[in-house]
């Protein structure tokens, strides 16, 4: 299959090694440095070289502020029969524009990225695929990602986006907080050193990407549950009830063993 990828960046550099040794590969990127490790693969900086190309499938993974952009600017270079795709983290406005394009497309969504993700062992990361879009499409993903060893799962647009604000929202929201109220430590202990690495990996991320997670329309309550939790937990230590402290790390002990016992 011929496939161009969007965008030269940590995971458009990721899927050109992944796919360029099964397909023939291109990769259209406007800045030329970005390429400089890339191999296996044309490389493009204008648009009439995707047009002579002919790609089958596109799969965009540009910065999450200009993925709809870009495609705007590629779609009329492209063959009528083109599967367009995205691995963006927020589909928010992408159902509506793939809608409204016309044209074949897929939508999926790796929950995982190099600031913390082993991309050589992926056997316990999480791939979503949205439902809506072209059975082909869906088709060549969900082998692609059997291939990694990914756990698959298939949402909807509207469950992927609340999803992502849960499982995506609590820990950011968590990591800003520490990060505000964090001071250096000369000797940190263990723990504050695993904090601040997480720290570092997550305000490491795109700007507008943290900002179109945090805007999510449902992240507001995922967000109210941490406030909730805080305020119960900040009135047990102003008592120094022992008995209420006990309680409550029973009842967060408990929500984790759940979770561990429904993952396994």
């Amino acid at each position: 299959m011929k496939i161009l990828v969007l965008g030269a960046g940590k995971m458009g550099s990721f899927f050109i090694d992944l796919l360029s040794f099964d397909h023939e590969v291109a990769v259209y990127e406007r800045d030329p440095r970005r390429m400089r490790f890339t191999y296996n693969c044309q490389r493009f900086t204008d648009l009439a070289s995707v047009s002579d190309f002919k790609p089958e499938l596109v799969i965009n993974a540009v910065t999450l502020k200009y993925t709809i952009p870009v495609f705007q600017q590629v779609l009329p270079y492209l063959p009528d029969d083109c599967i367009i795709s995205d691995i963006a983290s927020v589909k928010t406005d992408l159902q509506q524009f793939y809608e409204q394009s016309g044209r074949r497309y897929v939508s999926t969504h790796p929950m995982f990225g190099p600031t913390f993700a082993n991309l050589q062992q992926l056997s316990e990361e999480n791939a979503i695929i949205i439902s809506e879009g072209d059975y082909m499409g869906r088709i060549f993903f969900k082998d692609l990602y059997q291939r990694l060893g990914l756990n698959i799962y298939e949402y909807s647009f509207d469950e992927h986006d609340r999803t992502v604000a849960y499982s995506l929202s609590i820990p950011f929201v968590s990591t800003f907080v520490f990060a505000a109220v964090m001071k250096h430590q000369d000797a940190p202990g263990t723990t504050f050193k695993r904090h601040m690495r997480i720290a570092k990996g997550v305000l490491n991320e795109d700007d507008y990407l943290l900002q179109e997670i945090l805007f999510n329309p449902y992240t507001h309550d995922q967000v109210s549950q941490i406030r909730t939790e805080l305020k119960e937990l900040l009135e047990i230590i102003d008592r120094k009830d022992a008995e209420g402290m006990k309680g409550y790390l029973t009842k967060i002990r408990d929500n984790v063993r759940r979770d561990i016992e429904i993952r396994k």
